[in-house]
């Protein structure tokens, strides 16, 4: 569906600021006859301009744009200290309608997905939620679950796996997800600039999102995606086995033996406390008494190498590197149909731009290396 500006909402806040729409044009750095345009539904702003205008107006994207059935959903992880601003939705709301293009050269769509039909962050709901997922994955309650082992869950439910490299981020920027409801195609951006045991819970994350597409930017989805993260990396049977080596220990015995089972399953020593403090309180014991800021200096300390650093020797890799390995180990189509457009639609690198949130200098060389590719 065509995307229209909602002209009543920016006339509305025109006429608040006294401005006209010429004034508009010259503070977002367009002419007047674009922004006519615009308002007129001929033209829909890029998001670049998009961004501008709710900057500028101070609107939100359902302000500016007229809503419709297919608008995508966007899920941000509910972080403390990321706030996640009206900019970060509109830039993401306009990737999302820039990539409906894109599903029309995609593999076809499965006609069953997985879901959790009433998602629960209770102890024992949630417990066995993860259990049938692990069951699914053919690895047992102790197995150590490796990001390896969550990619084929995400293709099985079209949901299209798109690494980027962002550098390394202190907030919510790991991971985006973004829904395009009417054509039942999620596309999943995971930064690869991220510590390995964040990258594995930033997945687990976005698979519970996978699993519960009505709970997909609401912040009941963003706390259950987290809690089915921890759980799903560190089950029951895992915080069980920890917490009887750590309950009756030093408080520095009991850091080591939380840190000896987060090095065993390459996660955060924060994510096996939080575990291991649910299974205490869930079956009435006594919980760990740890100071929070030994526990987060640990975990600052022990902090593993970067996804992009392991996969690619020299890092950052090259357009050609970074496309083969998003087609070889994330088994994503997502270059594939990135390929097929460009060649028949003759799409430019701004579009590359636009879609992956990156600079027009990185847009250009994987633009010319797909196109590359085709040729050769």
């Amino acid at each position: 569906m065509h995307k229209v500006i909602h002209s009543e909402s920016i006339k509305a806040a025109l006429t608040a600021r006294g401005w006209t729409q010429d004034q508009l044009a010259d503070a977002i750095g367009e002419s007047a006859q674009v922004v006519s345009n615009w308002m007129q539904g001929k033209n829909f702003p890029r998001p670049a301009k998009l961004l501008k205008l709710a900057i500028t107006l101070k609107l939100g994207f359902n302000q500016l744009v007229k809503p419709d059935d297919g608008q995508p959903v966007i899920a941000f992880r509910k972080k403390a200290g990321a706030k996640t601003t009206d900019e970060h939705i509109v830039k993401a709301m306009a990737m999302g309608a820039l990539l409906k293009p894109l599903v029309t050269h995609l593999p076809g769509r499965r006609a069953l997905h997985t879901s959790l039909s009433v998602p629960s962050t209770e102890y024992s709901a949630l417990q066995l939620a993860v259990a049938q997922v692990r069951e699914r994955l053919a690895v047992g309650p102790y197995t150590v679950l490796k990001y390896e082992h969550l990619i084929q869950e995400f293709k099985l439910n079209d949901a299209v796996l798109v690494p980027v490299l962002w550098g390394e981020k202190q907030n919510h920027k790991n991971a985006l997800h973004i829904l395009l409801p009417s054509e039942q195609v999620t596309f999943v951006y995971l930064n690869l600039d991220t510590h390995l045991e964040d990258f594995k819970f930033w997945m687990a994350h976005e698979l519970a999102h996978v699993y519960t597409p009505d709970l997909a930017g609401t912040n009941e989805g963003e706390d259950f995606a987290d809690a089915f993260a921890g759980a799903l990396l560190f089950p029951q049977a895992c915080a069980e086995a920890t917490y009887s080596k750590a309950a009756k220990a030093s408080a520095s015995a009991t850091l080591d033996a939380l840190l000896e089972s987060a090095n065993e399953h390459s996660i955060s020593i924060n994510t096996v406390y939080l575990q291991v403090q649910a299974y205490a309180a869930a079956k009435g014991l006594t919980l760990l008494s740890l100071d929070q800021r030994q526990l987060h200096s640990k975990r600052n300390s022990v902090r593993s190498s970067l996804v992009s650093d392991a996969l690619f020797q020299p890092s950052p890799p090259k357009a050609g590197e970074l496309i083969a390995t998003t087609e070889r180990l994330f088994h994503s189509h997502f270059f594939v149909a990135l390929r097929q457009m460009l060649v028949e639609h003759g799409t430019g690198p701004g579009y590359l731009q636009q879609i992956l949130d990156i600079g027009l200098q990185d847009a250009t060389a994987l633009h010319g290396a797909l196109l590359g590719e085709q040729v050769h």
